[in-house]
């Protein structure tokens, strides 16, 4: 039993937080970029310093017992706290620009993201954003992230999840300019004999929708839907897909809807903004959100006005 105070030493933190995540000295090691020994080190001062042992060694593995798992939330807050007063400390005290890191799919830093930054310097040229277009989870306090742009459900466990979009996105057939001209009254019997880009389910599901049963053999299928969108500009096939990532081409004219019959699949399968607890009132990841939200109106309001008829028409 402890008969004084105990204070955490708080550089060995980082390293009880790797190892609990990881279970593995050798990752925990690589992940902090420091020796096997030292990660050792810090854990044994830690344990010493509280008096009692926090992991059960299993073969290789070190697994938190029930005093580290009472441990472990805490810390991991206090850590992703720490890293937020010290960013906005920065940026209060002009020592550096401030700068917001985030991990973004690569379709929405490429079909969305991308070609709206130059607005978002005009409206913030003091705030500097780093993209990192990145497919695999982060962990955001770890890997020095302040917020992330993913696609799904969640929930993701220790972070905020913001939907940036309200209403359904369901998905549309798209095809570059000639190939909507001549699909776009051919009927839906006509796409089956249209080369098809993307995953057979999701086509058979959109056949589906309209009536029609039939196998579908795509002729190509990719992991990243900017990818498969350009496949689409450039006329390689028509391409099912949600109408943010195809807005700008749609707007545009690089890509036209086929048809008007619509996919409603998997509706709350939406973007969401994550990012800690600790800094949502940070002022930098304010203006993030407020941006994102504003121009993602704007993006809806300039298709919807390229899609009504010319007067007369």
């Amino acid at each position: 039993m402890l008969t004084r105070m105990t204070r955490l030493p708080l550089n060995a933190l980082p390293a009880f937080q790797a190892v609990a995540e990881r279970g593995n000295l050798r990752a925990a090691a690589h992940a902090l970029h420091l020796t096997h020994s030292a990660v050792s080190q810090q854990l044994r001062v830690l344990e010493t310093q509280l008096g009692f042992a926090l992991f059960e060694r299993r073969g290789r593995r070190l697994v938190l017992n029930a005093a580290g798992q009472a441990l472990l939330g805490p810390v991991q807050e206090a850590l992703r706290g720490l890293e937020a007063g010290k960013q906005a400390a920065l940026a209060a005290a002009g020592q550096r620009q401030a700068r917001l890191r985030v991990s973004v799919l690569p379709s929405f830093a490429q079909r969305w993201l991308l070609p709206r930054m130059q607005r978002w310097r005009a409206q913030h040229p003091h705030l500097a954003l780093e993209i990192d277009a990145s497919q695999r989870p982060v962990d955001l306090q770890r890997e020095d992230f302040h917020a992330a742009l993913r696609q799904g459900v969640g929930p993701w466990p220790g972070v905020v999840s913001e939907a940036l979009f309200e209403q359904p996105m369901p998905f549309f057939v798209v095809g570059c300019a000639v190939d909507a001209r001549r699909l776009v009254h051919a009927g839906t019997h006509a796409l089956l004999h249209e080369p098809l880009l993307g995953e057979a389910e999701i086509w058979r599901l959109w056949f589906a929708a309209a009536g029609v049963r039939a196998d579908i053999t795509p002729v190509a299928v990719f992991n990243d839907t900017g990818l498969m969108l350009q496949a689409a500009e450039q006329g390689l096939g028509l391409a099912l897909v949600r109408e943010p990532l195809a807005a700008d081409a749609l707007r545009e004219g690089r890509l036209i809807k086929v048809s008007d019959i619509a996919l409603h699949h998997d509706v709350t399968d939406n973007y969401h903004l994550l990012y800690p607890p600790a800094l949502r009132d940070w002022p930098a990841l304010q203006a993030l959100r407020l941006w994102l939200r504003h121009e993602i109106a704007l993006s809806r309001q300039a298709l919807q006005a390229s899609e009504r008829p010319a007067p007369g028409a």
